[in-house]
């Protein structure tokens, strides 16, 4: 199979028909992606990773960074929407897929697919498709149905898929570090703090972090920090000072060192190349 067979796209939103050693060189986009493929393997989502088998759908936002590992290449179906073609955050009620789907630092980042879920993504797609290559008056609202339709029931099976995971452990420790953190990442970075409030060595912590959420509490500390700065940067006109600020860095240049460590970019290129959101002018 060559690297890249096919590239169909129109504006802000492509479908790429390619194999996996094509992602592993142009993985990371300001764009958000989603992959469909079958095989077995192992996925790096921003160096976390994760092991795969059979049919699965994959999640992506700016420029978080994918590799797969795999003994032979596999075949993809990429596709890729700017934020600006269908917001995530402005489509919530319709789709509350952003945290679910995207932007979910708790959970892998892919969903698995029963054969019949497959199937009926893989058409949705090739619909989707066809409307990219036809390009006329309305196709653009079509693709965009079609992604809809797409995230609604990606987003119906990961639902299904975390009420048996939740059941299961109900009582795990740490589900209190999960509201632990969204409450404190702002001022609290140190996992020794998270720690000391669940009344556990932090050596108990790590272990129980590497089993539950396969990352250690540090990089689940950074990931959420991350994930703030990028949705200040997208989703608001506030300038970089301000959001170092609102993060507790101790000044902007610090805080555009930290976010490039863990990005590759800094926060002014993350905001000129994927841009702020249509939700930052509804909340002016």
């Amino acid at each position: 199979m060559k690297e890249k067979e096919k590239n169909i796209d129109y504006k802000d939103c492509m479908v790429q028909e390619c194999d996996t050693n094509y992602i592993n060189l142009h993985g990371s986009s300001p764009l958000y992606s989603i992959f469909l493929l079958e095989g077995t393997g192992r996925v790096s989502v921003d160096l976390v990773e994760y092991t795969f088998e059979g049919k699965i759908i994959l999640f992506t936002s700016p420029y978080q960074i994918i590799h797969f590992d795999v003994e032979k290449p596999l075949i993809v179906r990429r596709l890729q929407f700017h934020g600006d073609f269908y917001c995530i955050e402005y489509h919530k009620k319709e789709v509350a897929c952003n945290g679910l789907l995207f932007n979910n630092i708790y959970q892998q980042p892919y969903v698995n697919l029963k054969e019949k879920d497959f199937t009926e993504l893989d058409y949705i797609l090739g619909k989707l498709i066809a409307e990219l290559e036809n390009r006329s008056t309305y196709a653009m609202a079509v693709v965009r149905s079609y992604l809809q339709l797409i995230l609604a029931l990606c987003s119906k099976i990961k639902s299904e898929e975390n009420l048996v995971h939740e059941e299961r452990n109900i009582h795990h420790p740490l589900i209190q570090f999960k509201e632990l953190l969204e409450n404190n990442f702002r001022k609290e970075r140190q996992p020794s703090f998270y720690a000391t409030q669940m009344n556990i060595s932090s050596n108990s912590f790590s272990k129980l972090c590497k089993q539950y959420f396969l990352k250690t509490p540090s990089t689940l500390i950074h990931e959420r920090v991350i994930l703030e700065a990028k949705k200040l940067i997208h989703l608001s006109y506030k300038s970089m000072k301000q959001i170092a600020a609102e993060l507790n860095f101790d000044d902007e240049n610090y805080f555009s060192r930290y976010f490039k460590k863990h990005t590759g970019i800094t926060p002014t290129a993350f905001r000129e190349n994927v841009g702020i959101s249509i939700v930052a002018d509804l909340s002016r």
